[in-house]
């Protein structure tokens, strides 16, 4: 056991070294599948004697192993259960006894066992966490507490249910009682430790964490014992936020336990000034009043800065409700506001001047998009342009003396400049700054166009000088790019591209992300403001140069650093489509296989990768043709090394790259290279990882054409089909399934399916019997059309699928066909899949000898569906658009040519039967035809088993 803990351990040291961490963690996978692995893994965490580096790395290996391997999709222990019994008994008191962080990644484990397990199957937990708690030792109850918040933390995002109301009543029940006494012991060690600081710590930690649990407890409904608690309660609060101790005074950067303190307490506020106003609205005007004094006592310290953007919230939650808003409607008031919270919290600081020099993309991460969710000009703007929803005229008034005042310093002052401008983009925008178009709505008192020209403009085209006022100079365009009409951009996009050629690395960057926000932006009419045509001339030297920002530090690490150049490259590749041929493809090419090839070996940045890609597959999706360039054989190399080595974070891009190559290619045969990796793609190893199915299942669905000969040669259509069973049993995977299944059915006869279609209906219905999605119907009912569409020289049809769900179970086509075929049918949103049902439905009136002499009411009600769908015909499927990505934003990865997120998978589109353009038209020649050659039968039937209304519809059909 010894031997293999340190072996373990070795490999766990191995994982930190990023020149043999690949290799260490397919080594790991295969320790993995050894009995009592996980507890191998608490064990070396457990071993004070390891280095905490080991430790923490074993700690973070358990939580990805729990997280992966506790449960099934079902909620079944996929471990054994005295391995889960030990895993329990072990786990809360070493988290108890372990230090901080690797108390977070065992309280993470905790909470993924606590979602299948807590309360019913560990119903002894909560107990079990009270009588460990302790009234003298602070870092026994605060790995409890820990312990505790972990769990109830789950239910903040939750929605209300009764499971969930009974999971919460079980945990107050127990836990009750122990949280109030508990207030009341911290309380009071708090006041005989003033000074002790190690104690003092302690205790304010166990504060910290019982505010916190203080919040879980009530984030679903005010439980009984809070309520008839709450005045005490809100007195302890009252105490901690105007807390002080000279213990902690000198720290100037990292957040001390007061700080810390104070910052939950604002939390708290905020949900019961939102959430529990009739019972919490007494106590506001005072809270409000302690916040305030807590913002007017602080000083521009980094140490201060959560606990400032967190009493922002508080009051920005105040100025939400209505009654509780009123308390700023005064001009003195918003005066004083302005200059004592808002002006001291936007003004740029030594140390945002440092971070922009020193830490430049962490200074571009911070302010761009709101990412900067908890610094202090992000939860002042957030309180200023609350005040502004609800008193607009007069906070602009306030806030415009001071934005002149800034102005006029400004003349001589950068920084001073800079704070007039913040304050402008504060009170010029309105309502939500979405990251797809920017700021929408503008305050009607400010003219954005004008305070652009007469103050912003001569520092987006100055040279030299402090880069911050170009930055702000580029950020206003950024944000107010909605607001500008295609005129204006025709003005603005040089000096914007010009930009790029800055050194500073800061207002380069920001260039770029404008730039590709930009060529993404739409007008009302879903036109682009800037077109191909725009771009075009520019883009060589413009993709050149991006290229070589990117490039300039060769080291995996910096090389992808930069997300937003790799963002901008994509979306210049994007818009100007196959124009890239003139740009020098092959060069670009190079770089792009270049930058895949360092990267390779360190993925540290998914959204760089993300962009990265994309950009890739916008080359493939426009050039694929294009006989300049061979795509496959330049991306073959570097794509197989990446599916060789299994580099788990590319692997799923190199699939649907593979995809949209075979896609394209206009072949009817399997181009050579692409043979090799069928017999991979069959191997159960690939479809172990989860974020390969969805492009593992349609790669194998754009195979499957263009190998028919070879699969049905080589026997690899069962493999094909066990695929599709497995993937079929997953919740989160049977969409995938199809999508193989569908591919099948388009590819092969009936003479090749007919070994094993009885047993994929088998399948399909066993499924149907255990309440399965809306989804899954959807797709059952789109294979039911598919099949029943493939008669004539495929020999499949309506008849061939009840000739075997009949042999399955007597009867059962009649259920199926009347509760899940055509309500889910009537249900179709896709034109493709509405355009399936057309032609199937016409065929089963018309070639179906079961519909016609068995299931004569059947061929009725099959009639009606038709014409019901021909009311809303569908619309021609035109494919994707000229868009990779989707409009939302490039942040919802997942559109386009195929990429997906890993926790979702998109249906690929599917355009059977393209010939067929107008559905109605082909319907009308159908049936006409029909009706001709079988002697007026169809006529025949609609006289016998359709209403009168059905009949006029048809007849016109007929006419």
């Amino acid at each position: 056991m010894a031997a293999n803990l340190d072996h373990l351990a070795q490999l766990l040291q191995a994982t930190l070294d990023a020149r043999h961490h690949r290799k260490a963690e397919t080594a790991l996978k295969e320790e993995a599948k050894k009995p009592k692995y996980s507890l191998s893994l608490l064990s070396i965490v457990a071993n004070d004697a390891q280095p905490s580096n080991i430790r923490l790395a074993a700690a973070l290996a358990f939580k990805n192993f729990i997280r992966h391997n506790y449960v099934d999709e079902e909620g079944n222990y996929k471990l054994p259960p005295d391995e889960v019994v030990t895993i329990k008994q072990e786990l809360v008191g070493l988290m108890i006894s372990s230090p901080p962080t690797i108390q977070t990644q065992l309280g993470e484990a905790i909470s993924i066992i606590a979602d299948s397990d807590f309360w019913e199957r560990w119903d002894t937990l909560t107990q079990d966490l009270v009588s460990r708690l302790s009234t003298t030792d602070p870092k026994v109850t605060n790995g409890v507490l820990e312990v505790a918040h972990s769990i109830f933390a789950r239910w903040r995002p939750l929605f209300s249910s009764n499971a969930l109301n009974i999971e919460v009543n079980h945990v107050v029940n127990t836990f009750g009682d122990s949280f109030i006494q508990m207030l009341g012991v911290a309380d009071q060690q708090i006041e005989a430790n003033r000074t002790n600081e190690k104690a003092l710590k302690g205790w304010l930690e166990t504060m910290s964490l019982l505010t916190r649990i203080f919040f879980d407890l009530s984030c679903q409904d005010l439980p009984p014992i809070i309520e008839t608690n709450l005045q005490p309660i809100t007195m302890v609060l009252h105490k901690y936020l105007s807390y002080a101790n000279p213990l902690f005074d000198d720290e100037e950067d990292e957040a001390t336990p007061i700080e810390i303190l104070k910052s939950d307490i604002c939390d708290a506020l905020h949900l019961f000034v939102t959430k529990y106003d009739d019972d919490f609205g007494g106590y506001v005007q005072e809270f409000t009043s302690n916040v305030w004094n807590v913002l007017s006592s602080v000083g521009p310290q980094k140490r201060y800065d959560v606990l400032v953007s967190k009493a922002l919230h508080f009051l920005t939650a105040v100025a939400s409700v209505h009654r509780h808003a009123q308390i700023f409607n005064n001009e003195e008031i918003l005066g004083t506001i302005v200059e004592k919270v808002i002006l001291p919290n936007v003004t740029l600081r030594e140390s945002d001047i440092e971070l922009f020099e020193d830490e430049p993309i962490e200074f571009i991460r911070r302010d761009l998009e709101g990412s900067d969710t908890d610094s202090r000009r992000k939860a002042a703007t957030d309180f200023l342009r609350k005040l502004l929803d609800d008193f607009e005229a007069l906070v602009t008034q306030v806030v415009s003396k001071y934005i002149n005042h800034y102005l006029e310093m400004g003349k001589t002052d950068w920084k001073a400049k800079d704070t007039a401008v913040y304050l402008f983009l504060a009170i010029a925008a309105k309502g939500a700054v979405t990251a797809a178009q920017g700021v929408k709505t503008v305050n009607s008192f400010v003219n954005v166009i004008d305070f652009f020209q007469q103050h912003i403009a001569a520092d987006l085209v100055a040279t030299g000088g402090e880069p911050i006022p170009k930055v702000d100079a580029i950020k206003f365009l950024y944000n107010f790019r909605s607001q500008l009409s295609k005129e204006q951009w025709g003005g603005a996009i040089n000096p914007l591209i010009q930009n790029l050629a800055s050194p500073n690395y800061v207002v380069y960057t920001y260039a770029a992300t404008t730039l590709e926000r930009v060529l993404f932006l739409t007008d009302d009419q879903g036109q682009h403001i800037l077109s191909r045509a725009d771009i075009q001339p520019y883009a060589k030297d413009l993709l050149q140069h991006l290229f070589a920002l990117v490039e300039k530090d060769t080291s995996a690490a910096k090389l992808q650093e930069n997300e937003f150049l790799m963002r901008c490259i994509m979306r210049v590749l994007i818009v100007i489509k196959d124009g890239v041929l003139e740009c020098d493809i092959d060069n670009i090419l190079d770089h792009l296989i270049n930058i895949t090839n360092v990267i390779k070996e360190n993925p540290s940045n998914p959204r760089f990768y993300y962009f990265h890609f994309e950009a890739i597959g916008a080359i493939v999706r426009y050039c694929s043709n294009a006989p300049q360039v061979d795509l496959l054989s330049r991306l073959w190399a570097p794509f197989t090394y990446i599916l060789n080595e299994d580099v788990t974070e590319f692997v799923p891009y190199v699939f649907q790259i593979f995809t949209q190559l075979l896609d394209l290619n206009k072949s009817g045969s399997i181009p050579g290279d692409f043979k090799a990796l069928i017999d991979a793609v069959l191997a159960p190893g690939p479809w172990e990882t989860r974020g390969n199915i969805p492009p593992l299942a349609k790669f194998i669905a754009a195979i499957i054409p263009k190998a028919t000969e070879e699969i049905v040669k080589e026997n690899k259509l069962e493999p094909i089909l066990s695929i599709f069973q497995s993937l079929l049993n997953g919740k989160k995977t049977d969409q995938n399934a199809f999508d193989i299944l569908e591919s099948v059915i388009c590819s092969f006869p009936a003479s090749v399916l007919e070994p094993y279609f009885g047993t994929i209906l088998t399948l399909i219905f066993t499924k149907l019997q255990k309440n399965p999605s809306d989804s899954y119907k959807t797709r059952v009912a789109s294979f039911y059309h598919l099949v029943s569409a493939r008669s004539g020289e495929a020999g499949l049809g309506t008849d061939y699928f009840i000739k075997h769900a009949e042999t399955i179970q007597s009867g059962v086509f009649t259920p199926f066909y009347l509760q899940v075929v055509i309500p889910t049918t009537r249900e179709f949103a896709r034109p493709s899949d509405r355009k399936l049902a057309v032609i199937s439905y016409s065929k089963t009136l018309v070639e179906s000898k079961a519909f016609a002499e068995r299931y004569m009411k059947g061929w009725g009600f099959t009639c009606n569906a038709l014409l019901e769908l021909l009311k809303n015909p569908p619309k021609v499927s035109a494919g994707a658009g000229d868009e990779i990505l989707n409009e939302a934003d490039v942040d919802d990865i997942g559109f386009g040519i195929g990429f997906t997120p890993l926790s979702t998978c998109k249906r690929p589109p599917r355009d059977e039967f393209p010939e067929i353009t107008d559905v109605q038209q082909w319907v009308g020649d159908f049936l006409k035809a029909s009706d001709k050659a079988h002697n007026g039968l169809i006529t025949k039937y609609a006289s016998e088993r359709l209403n009168d209304e059905a009949k006029a519809v048809l007849a016109h059909y007929l006419m």
